[in-house]
């Protein structure tokens, strides 16, 4: 039976999420199909624009993002702090960027007088307005959604193009979320669809090379603050370069035609991270079949499950086994 979306996010545990959607029937997302030979690899500018621009729109921050041939990784941060700042018109802006508003949206931005009754309406609407804003199942509905509707035009057919539903994992601490960031971003590298992190097309790596190259950060991704005494909500602890650097590092550690030594900084972000190599490897490259659950220390596993009442901690002895 699949669990409720509330039972699988606590907000007050962690913001950050790693999400994943598949096709549900043969024809690809992205790639070409061997069977026909037609090629879907423009629909991969379908996924990354639309969700480049969630980015802008939702106070949801992009950490990481690879779309492979058949399904999408995201690895997702929710700033309630910044939706909870927003004025009421800041409110209705941005979910006009996407949605319809209503009569009354309309008025309040046009600045026209409304009644008593018509602002407890309003009220109410921005209310929701305000929640969905921050809701990770309204992100990924606004992100499928329309690339289904475009999917099964140009496929000429109609159903599911998605699963029913998306996975979602909760990542409760820094290297939960290093170690998925890692695992979404080598899985091009590890498929051997792609050499290296700067030739991964449609990933958030690619992205962050070729900001990196400018001095710069990619303004629609999370960016890294490299300031260790920082709250992590404000951003990612580390230097865009080091992580940069721990990525290369472990695609080439992955791959046995490509080992080298891993650099000095990697090591002092595992031993930072208390993640001895060889678990570091095995959680970059096989994330996705050795956590089903939430990922993170075993306390702070325990205190999610608190937090939702969870009888058992599922997962509890391979999160304990990776990073303690």
């Amino acid at each position: 039976m699949a669990v409720p979306r509330e039972k699988l996010v606590s907000l007050e545990d962690t913001p950050y999420y790693h999400c994943v959607s598949r096709c549900v029937r043969k024809a690809f997302l992205c790639g070409v199909d061997s069977y026909t030979g037609q090629s879907y690899e423009h629909r991969r500018d379908w996924i990354e624009d639309r969700l480049l621009l969630l980015a802008q729109v939702f106070s949801i921050d992009i950490c990481a993002y690879a779309v492979m041939h058949n399904h999408l990784h995201v690895v997702l941060r929710v700033d309630v702090e910044r939706a909870q700042a927003w004025t009421v018109k800041e409110v209705v802006v941005q979910w006009q960027k996407l949605f319809k508003g209503t009569i009354l949206t309309q008025k309040l931005l046009n600045g026209d007088k409304l009644e008593d009754y018509e602002l407890d309406t309003l009220n109410k609407t921005i209310t929701a307005y305000r929640n969905r804003l921050m809701d990770i199942s309204w992100f990924m509905r606004a992100l499928n959604e329309p690339i289904a509707r475009k999917a099964n035009k140009e496929d000429k057919c109609t159903g599911r193009f998605w699963e029913g539903r998306f996975k979602s994992q909760a990542l409760l601490d820094e290297a939960a979320v290093l170690a998925c960031m890692a695992y979404v971003d080598l899985n091009p590298v590890r498929s051997k669809i792609a050499d290296s992190p700067e030739c991964s097309d449609y990933t958030s790596i690619k992205r962050r090379i070729k900001a990196a190259i400018r001095g710069e950060q990619p303004i629609e991704l999370l960016p890294f603050i490299g300031n260790e005494h920082s709250n992590m909500p404000n951003g990612l602890m580390f230097s865009v370069r080091d992580y940069l650097q721990l990525v290369d590092d472990t695609g080439r550690h992955l791959r046995s035609d490509k080992k080298g030594a891993i650099s000095a900084s990697t090591m002092a972000i595992l031993s930072r991270l208390n993640i001895p190599l060889e678990n570091w490897t095995k959680v970059t490259s096989e994330f996705h079949d050795l956590f089903k659950g939430p990922v993170g220390s075993l306390q702070e596993l325990t205190q999610y499950c608190e937090h939702l009442n969870k009888r058992r901690r599922h997962g509890a002895q391979m999160c304990q086994q990776m990073f303690g």
